[in-house]
């Protein structure tokens, strides 16, 4: 068969193929096909790689082909993240903690600001859960052409699976953060009569995976699209740092919704798409903000037309990052 320079990343145990490849025992040998190249008449092809013909050919099949590359790269995001480091997994908990301190001091005991009768070590938790889930998954598939341009230059793989890597092992470490909300609430139930109970949003609490995936689809979609333009527009990788702690202050993470009475600002932040989402994870596991079907059906739609966009746009993209990167 024709030698060939490109590899390929295998879901199998057979995790790199090359275009020339041979084994030293008798098994059958998995062989690549390039567009345009012949096969011989003794060589079948396991895999064609063949160019994208129009804006809509978005191959998710190949997605689930390496599901099992997906899942390697979730256990390396989680498990390098803090190597070498003291403390390890603990920092998942600390962060929390360190910002509702914070938050503590600043937003109750200097700007008096209310939290609609929580408890306000559970109101600031709360927010703090769900935003860091949103912000971490916006933050690093932001920057993902960049990031892994060293590796997209070697081997062929969906270029998908590396964003998607990052959005599942984000959702590892909010389950740790939401373990500690919990924990906290529990502390509470038993030790205070705070309205605030696990057994009072039993009823509500069946929001939260869909608030999770929604997030999931907004930090996925708006990350996507911004890592397209990152490859021609470097200045996006500093300014989206910037703007991410912007955005949490047009969002009713520090703050109840119900304390805005200016009807023009509360316009202005009902736009965003996360307001509806942070209000109704309180509301599902606090009782308390608010939920309304149709902003969360909005939140819902956004959602779905920006990872749509995301979509499109990353898939015309990384057929000549690689050219501007």
């Amino acid at each position: 068969m024709q030698e060939n320079t490109n590899r390929v990343i295998g879901s199998d145990e057979n995790t790199v193929l090359g275009g020339d490849f041979s084994q030293e025992d008798n098994h059958s040998t998995p062989s690549l096909r390039l567009a345009g190249s012949t096969p011989s008449t003794q060589d079948e092809w396991d895999l064609e790689i063949k160019p994208q013909s129009h804006l809509l050919d978005i191959n998710l099949k190949d997605v689930w082909r390496y599901r099992d590359l997906l899942w390697m790269f979730v256990k390396r995001d989680f498990t390098a993240q803090y190597k070498q480091t003291i403390l390890g997994p603990l920092w998942h908990f600390i962060q929390p903690l360190f910002t509702t301190v914070v938050f503590l001091v600043v937003f109750t005991n200097i700007a008096k600001i209310p939290t609609d009768g929580v408890p306000p070590v559970l109101f600031y938790m709360s927010g703090i859960t769900i935003w860091n889930y949103f912000s971490s998954c916006l933050n690093a598939t932001s920057n993902t052409f960049v990031a892994n341009a060293g590796i997209f230059g070697k081997v062929y793989f969906p270029r998908l699976i590396i964003p998607l890597s990052v959005v599942a092992s984000n959702i590892v470490k909010f389950g740790i953060q939401f373990l500690l909300l919990l924990a906290a609430m529990l502390w509470f139930k038993i030790n205070t009569s705070t309205p605030s109970t696990l057994s009072s949003t039993s009823s509500t609490i069946i929001l939260i995976p869909a608030i999770i995936v929604i997030m999931a689809g907004l930090g996925l979609g708006l990350g996507i699209i911004i890592s397209s333009m990152t490859t021609k527009y470097r200045d996006l990788t500093v300014l989206i740092g910037f703007a991410v702690q912007l955005l949490m202050y047009a969002t009713p993470v520090v703050y109840p919704l119900s304390t805005i009475d200016n009807p023009q600002l509360k316009f202005w932040i009902n736009l965003n798409p996360l307001t509806p989402l942070v209000e109704a994870f309180r509301y599902a596991i606090l009782g308390a903000g608010t939920f309304d079907a149709g902003s969360f059906g909005y939140s819902m739609g956004f959602m779905l037309v920006t990872l749509f966009i995301g979509l499109l746009i990353f898939s015309k993209v990384e057929r000549t990052f690689m050219d501007t990167v």
